[in-house]
């Protein structure tokens, strides 16, 4: 039967390469019975196996979305051939009512016609100049069918070679939905090259096998595409920001605040969530479990002339829990009877639903406290009246309180399109981080707490409307006994046009009331700090400066052998940019060679009365270098920092310094940065290749990096040795550095100490240094003893650190695959 399907091939091409034979089919094509569709692929007459991965297809989904509930129409189709003569090749789509219709019929000469001798496939996603900086911008992918090494390279009109900068990205995307086997290379890349105005340039790919030349000049890209291009994520919030920022401000400019870094593979986010929530099974079987401990949770809502779509999907991800000792609280303010009229009439046999008619409208604050004067329940969670719950939140819930009764409990969530119907933007949360909530809001969703505590800290206060759930989780935690994190998806905020989730910028009076409520937090607790909200693009986040309080003696301990030129710019950064001046020098001089470095210590010492340089006589050992140095030390508080690092903000040292005055904190990290200021440190997670690694290694300094957690403080397992603070009294209470670790490991090995003992380590993204990291010792791979040496102390790392490389770094998400690049999954 025809006429079933609507449809449409984007494109076709038969490969033929001396390693490769496939055909490569793009398209979409739906049923008109909206039931899901299959394929049957012929290749001369006879049914032949493929490969197919379904795509989003926003914009088919906008034009015929009262025809259809799935946005999952598009895909993409590899079909092997392995046939010698091809006569003819057939697809034909089937839909689950027996209705099916030729999509493609393709003869000998049809297939002659779309064949491939090259085996490069690309895509060319961007190219953008801008003439007032004379920079150009290309970003896209490659990859090459036959496994070949590509070269990239950017040429002019002559072929004269340009002079570009090229970075490589992953493409974990492209993979997968391209349908890649282990041995077809793919490359994403980021390519800048100063541009002439009249030149005409060329992007070329080559293999050993194959060459493309591609004009970029006839390129119909546009600054939608090169803000899609970069984002990772792409939803509707982030190009519509992207683009609207690059507009504003120009190509060196939306570079200088891109919004980069969100979690590696999200453009196939819905296929992860699919593949990860609860089955149905599992729901019928948590439906029969038996908890020891069954504590009621109420759920409290504030409704306001609701949607009724919205309104149903909210009450009914509540009713269809697995976990049934619940209550829904709902206080509507709403100007008319609609959300009352609608719970009357399907809910009304629903005795768990508890019900108020607001006779005002008390503001956000002001109605959620009266839905919760309905609340009798043992724990209240938090919910907004137009988003959806997992059908396994609360049974998650209180499965993690059989063992320890969590005064607060949080959840992972995500974000809703209401617009394409997909799942978008996962928040996949560190375990509980003091440092990231006072940077942001977090947690947010779903946030449950102990009916207790509530009655003890008061509810929630319209003085901070906009943040107020931020002041009340503040509140809340302040007083709890422990804070639990549950590293599930089990939230989910719709996104629609209303909503802060899709126009942040819409409620600039909320990031104004998240800075009074951090220093509300702060008052309470009696820390003295000053709270900043960052500028935009930067809204929602906050940089808390610490006071510093009486200026602590602090004492920089570095280890210095030879490199006089090294050494001079760090310590003339000490000196000529710190604002910092309570400081003293002490220089563990380790078996240099050359005269001039001797000189440049006696020069030092003349010039200034708070250097000091030590000598140590030993073969080369980092940890006991440093622990020799500081015996020496007179400060409350030592820096060990590298010889190859330079402070890039004079308020680089008083922010460690403020961390670190903190009672709770042992070690304060900073961020550290290359040469061409791409991040080299900015937090260290542990398990990566067994060890550990640092995340955001790479991005531009003022990226976002995933959940922002690049560019706000906030809490890690530790933090690299290059430049890194500790209380003098921790570092003698845990022994100083282990000596056992003589080039490698030393620096986590030392902050998993510190954390044994309960304090915190914290990233100070404000703190702002270079690390020329090549220029240090003990970096030099090709050294096979060195390397012999740092795998050795990885087997000793493994043999001490057992738990936390087999349970996982608890400021690092599980959902995350370790075996991956940092933020994939």
């Amino acid at each position: 039967m025809s006429n079933c399907f609507c449809y449409e091939i984007n494109t076709m091409k038969y490969k033929k390469t001396n390693m490769t034979s496939c055909f490569l089919i793009n398209g979409w094509c739906f049923s008109k019975t909206n039931t899901e569709v299959d394929f049957v692929v012929k290749i001369n007459g006879k049914e032949s196996e493929f490969n197919s991965i379904p795509l989003q297809r926003i914009d088919i989904f906008k034009k015929y979305k009262n025809e259809i509930d799935s946005s999952m129409i598009g895909f993409n189709m590899r079909i092997p051939c392995q046939a010698d003569v091809l006569d003819s090749l057939e697809i034909v789509a089937r839909d689950k009512q027996g209705n099916e219709e030729a999509l493609i019929q393709l003869d000998a000469d049809a297939i002659n016609g779309i064949k491939d001798i090259s085996s490069l496939e690309y895509e060319i996603e961007s190219y953008q100049g801008n003439k007032a900086d004379k920079m150009s911008l290309v970003l896209g992918w490659v990859y090459s069918l036959d496994g070949k090494n590509i070269d990239i390279t950017i040429v002019d009109s002559k072929d004269t070679l340009v002079d570009s900068t090229i970075r490589e990205v992953n493409r974990n995307d492209v993979e997968k939905t391209n349908l890649l086997t282990d041995k077809d290379k793919c490359i994403g890349y980021q390519i800048t090259f100063d541009a002439k105005k009249s030149e005409k340039y060329f992007i070329v790919f080559t293999t050993d096998a194959d060459k493309l030349k591609v004009d970029l000049n006839q390129l119909n890209v546009s600054k939608v595409n090169l803000a899609k291009a970069y984002l990772t994520n792409i939803n509707a919030e982030n190009i519509r920001k992207a683009t609207t920022y690059l507009k504003r401000n120009g190509l060196k400019g939306f570079l200088n605040r891109l919004k980069y870094g969100v979690a590696k593979g999200s453009s196939n986010y819905s296929d992860w969530l699919l593949a990860n929530k609860v089955t149905s099974k599992a729901l019928e079987e948590q439906k029969e479990t038996k908890f020891d401990y069954t504590p009621k949770i109420s759920v409290i809502v504030a409704t306001f002339n609701t949607k009724e779509e919205y309104l149903k999907d909210m009450i009914d991800s509540v009713v269809n829990q697995s976990y049934s000792n619940w209550e829904l609280c709902i206080a509507d303010g709403s100007t008319d009877d609609k959300v009352q009229n609608y719970i009357k009439e399907h809910y009304s046999n629903e005795s768990r639903i508890k019900f108020t008619k607001l006779d005002d409208n008390y503001g956000i604050s002001g109605n959620m406290n009266k839905a919760l004067e309905l609340a009798t329940g043992d724990y209240v969670g938090l919910y907004d009246h137009d988003d959806i719950l997992e059908l396994d939140c609360f049974f998650e819930i209180v499965s993690s309180l059989q063992e320890y009764r969590y005064d607060v409990i949080y959840t992972d969530e995500d974000k809703y399109d209401d617009e394409t119907k997909v799942f978008v933007d996962p928040n996949f949360k560190p375990d509980y981080s003091e440092d990231l909530l006072r940077s942001h809001n977090y947690i947010t969703h779903f946030f449950c707490v102990n009916k207790k505590i509530i009655d003890e800290v008061g509810g929630l206060r319209s003085e901070y409307d906009g943040s107020q759930d931020y002041d009340f989780i503040f509140r809340c935690i302040e007083k709890a006994n422990k804070v639990h994190h549950i590293a599930k998806i089990l939230y989910h905020w719709r996104m629609h046009n209303l909503s802060t989730a899709q126009n942040p910028e819409s409620k600039m009076y909320c990031y104004e009331a998240g800075k009074k409520a951090i220093e509300a937090h702060y008052q309470r607790i009696g820390v003295k700090a000053t709270v900043e909200m960052m500028p935009k693009p930067y809204y929602g986040l906050y940089h808390t400066i610490y006071s510093t309080q009486d200026n602590p003696l602090v004492s920089i301990l570095i280890p210095n052998m030879n490199h006089k030129d090294v050494l001079k710019t760090c310590v003339d950064s000490l000196y000529q940019v710190n604002n910092y001046k309570n400081f003293e020098i002490i220089i563990i001089e380790n078996n240099s060679t050359e005269q001039e470095i001797f000189d440049y210590y006696d020069q030092l010492k003349k010039e200034h009365d708070n250097i000091k340089v030590v000598k140590w006589e030993k073969e080369f050992n980092y940890s006991a270098i440093n622990n020799f140095g500081a015996k020496f030390a007179h400060g409350e508080y030592l820096l060990l920092l590298n010889n190859d690092t330079e402070m890039m903000k004079e308020d680089a040292l008083s922010e460690m310094v403020g961390c670190c005055l903190r009672s709770e904190v042992g070690v304060v990290g900073a961020k550290l940065l290359y040469a061409d200021n791409t991040v080299q440190h900015a937090g260290v997670v542990i398990g990566f290749s067994g060890y550990a690694g640092h995340v955001f290694n790479g991005i531009d300094q003022n990226e976002y990096g995933f959940m922002r957690r690049a560019i706000i403080n906030g809490n890690y397992s530790s933090v690299t040795g290059a430049c890194l603070m500790t209380k003098k009294s921790i570092f003698e209470e845990v022994g100083g550095l282990d000596e056992e670790f003589k080039v490698a490991c030393n620096d986590v090995d030392y902050c998993l100490k510190v954390r044994e003992k309960g304090y915190l380590v914290v990233y100070n993204a404000f703190s702002l240094w270079h690390h020329y990291e090549s220029k240090s010792r003990g970096y030099d791979d090709k050294n096979k003893e060195k390397m012999w040496r740092f795998n050795h102390e990885v087997e000793i790392f493994q043999k001490k650190w057992p738990e936390i490389l087999k349970n996982g770094d608890p400021y690092y998400n599980r959902n995350f695959k370790i075996e991956k690049a940092p933020f994939t999954l």
